[in-house]
């Protein structure tokens, strides 16, 4: 079977926006609340705690994004929902009215294509809230309700608000706030499979599934794929698998899964010893310990032969998200972690996807610290940006960045070098992540176009063009660089 996947994907730099957090409109709107209870903007985030941010507020940011280089935005949810995450879904068919409703996200969408940045929405498919109305209906109505079988009802009376009593139906991880939908009724299915078919007809561009692997029901996610691809053939379809993905990304399912596969050793290698444990220690996430060049090499290697090339395009890399610590905090407060991460995730197939705020330096632990709202302009750190804006136009300007095929060249000590190669186009990369400065010749006589200019450098790098084949770099430490 020849496997498919959208092509825009393959030219995507995805930013990922936790819309609660992001912005909050200025302009003059018609609101439901004019006086809510808003969290502080710049108070540490709390569980229950709503900051404001809204879809107009995003759509007043589409020229930041678009002046980033971002052409690609993943939302975590937007449906109506009881919780600033939105992970507990009261309405798969409302845009919660707090981020503006239905009519702001048409705008935003409009507006949004209006630039070519497509729109990929978390999609909430495993379980729903104590607030869907199927579910309430039950709690109301108990035996009685005709909505029993869309559930694991397991005894009565159901218990869904207090931990004194057994909760008497499934929750996603014993949650009893996330009764777990049971997809093994067709209705269920159907049902699903229509909330999909119905945002893409409203525009949308793709779906993030969050934990699909939950959903046991076979044949589930291939009849999710023909009907999300019948209606729109370059639909992406992304799974968040934090591990192997294999039985998933056999092209009859998912173009791709959220990359913790690259996150981990990028993390362990360019952070190495500076991780702090603490906020690391989510069992499937464990970017310890430091490897060496070589040991990055290798599992990396080991990642780009794990799938398809076709779906290594359609990738979604990231070094951090929603659901982990910030990559600035993990690192211990280190910079040089951050932009040789960044370095090393421009310049990997796959699309790559920015956390909303990493670009300007925002850190933040575990969640709910990870959520924090976007700082203001004076808070930014301009070099992080600087290095973020450079890394993406550099990735928009060379399609073997892209697309190009991926051949490391050398990895001893803390020195890594890779070269991206497309037909003609060759570049090269190098990081040394390392304390020290790092002499090193490199082996070119692979490659065709014998790449011997600085593109790109976070520091001063010495090169000298030795002939034979061999190129000389004198690499400072905890720098990286490219070369044409």
């Amino acid at each position: 079977m020849q496997i498919q996947t959208p092509d825009w994907v393959k030219h995507a730099v995805f930013y990922q926006i936790f819309p609660d957090r992001f912005a909050i409109g200025k302009q003059p709107r018609k609101r439901l609340l004019n006086n809510p209870n808003w969290e502080d903007w710049e108070a540490p985030p709390t569980f229950q705690g709503y900051k404001g941010g809204d879809l107009w507020g995003v759509m007043e940011q589409l020229d930041y994004l678009q002046d980033l280089g971002i052409n690609a935005i993943y939302f975590t949810p937007i449906f109506q929902s009881a919780c600033n995450h939105r992970y507990h879904t009261h309405d798969y068919y409302q845009v919660d009215p707090l981020l503006g409703g239905n009519s702001a996200f048409k705008e935003l969408l409009e507006a949004a294509h209006a630039r070519n940045i497509k729109v990929v929405l978390d999609g909430v498919f495993n379980h729903s809230s104590r607030g869907f109305f199927f579910f309430n209906d039950i709690l109301e109505n108990g035996p009685h309700s005709p909505w029993l079988n869309w559930f694991k009802i397991e005894d009565w009376p159901l218990a869904p608000y207090t931990g004194d009593l057994p909760a008497n139906y499934e929750g996603w991880v014993g949650n009893r706030a996330l009764p777990v939908f049971n997809h093994d009724n067709p209705e269920v299915k159907e049902y699903i499979m229509q909330i999909a078919e119905y945002w893409l007809q409203f525009g949308i561009d793709g779906w993030r599934l969050d934990v699909p692997s939950e959903v046991k029901t076979p044949g589930f996610w291939q009849e999710f794929r023909e009907r999300v691809k019948a209606i729109n053939s370059e639909a992406y379809i992304v799974g968040e698998i934090w591990e192997d993905a294999r039985q998933w990304l056999d092209g009859t399912q998912f173009d791709g899964v959220m990359n913790y596969l690259f996150t981990v050793p990028t993390i362990a290698f360019t952070a190495g010893d500076r991780v702090v444990r603490k906020y690391v220690e989510h069992p499937p996430y464990q970017p310890y310990p430091a490897l060496s060049a070589a040991e990055y090499a290798d599992k990396i290697q080991e990642l780009l032969g794990l799938y398809p090339w076709e779906i290594q395009l359609t990738q979604l890399n990231l070094l951090d998200s929603h659901d982990t610590a910030r990559l600035l905090t993990i690192a211990d407060g280190d910079k040089k972690s951050v932009t040789l991460s960044t370095l090393l995730l421009l310049t990997f197939p796959g699309a790559p996807s920015i956390y909303y705020g990493d670009e300007v330096g925002l850190p933040g632990g575990i969640d709910p610290d990870s959520r924090r709202g976007f700082p203001s302009e004076t808070n930014w750190d301009k070099e992080i940006l600087k290095t973020h804006r450079e890394l993406i136009a550099l990735r928009h300007a060379h399609p073997c960045l892209r697309t190009g095929d991926y051949k490391v060249l050398f990895s001893e000590g803390e020195l890594y070098v890779f070269a991206r190669i497309l037909e003609q186009e060759e570049l090269i990369i190098a990081v040394n992540v390392g304390t020290a400065s790092v002499k090193a010749d490199i082996d070119t006589s692979n490659l065709r176009s014998q790449p011997n200019k600085l593109l790109y450098a976070n520091d001063k790098v010495e090169l000298n063009n030795k002939g034979d084949s061999l190129i000389s770099l004198n690499i400072p430490a905890r720098t990286g660089c490219i070369l044409n």
